[in-house]
């Protein structure tokens, strides 16, 4: 079983930054793909930025140049450095994971969400 564990969001002014980790737990599970994404209330949960197990990375548009995901493998932790923020960058921050489990195929995960609030 994957258990996803998410710290480090809060409230900061625009133009601020923050740092939110996503600590990736499993016996027996290759973390090949873990990911951030943010909800705001009535929108559809969107990808923020995603890095594979070989580090190749993918960000939306509009965080492009002020959002930087990295991960390191041996502890499973991503983490998503958040600089420059602006108001709209106001939601609920979710990571995802998908794991492999031997021969059982992958299996997504995601954790209990974080949330990101920017005061103009």
């Amino acid at each position: 079983q994957v258990q996803l564990v998410e710290s480090g969001g809060g409230l900061v002014q625009a133009g601020g930054s923050l740092r939110l980790s996503c600590a990736a737990s499993g016996s027996g599970f290759s973390f090949n793909y873990m990911g951030w994404y943010r909800q705001t209330p009535g929108k559809q949960r969107e990808l923020v930025a995603s890095i594979t197990s070989r580090g190749r990375t993918d960000y939306a548009d509009s965080v492009k140049g002020r959002f930087t995901i990295s991960r390191d493998n041996a502890k499973n932790t991503v983490y998503l450095q958040m600089n420059s923020l602006k108001p709209e960058d106001t939601a609920v921050y979710y990571c995802k994971t998908r794991a492999s489990y031997g021969n059982y195929g992958e299996f997504d995960d995601w954790g209990q969400g974080t949330q990101v609030t920017v005061s103009s």
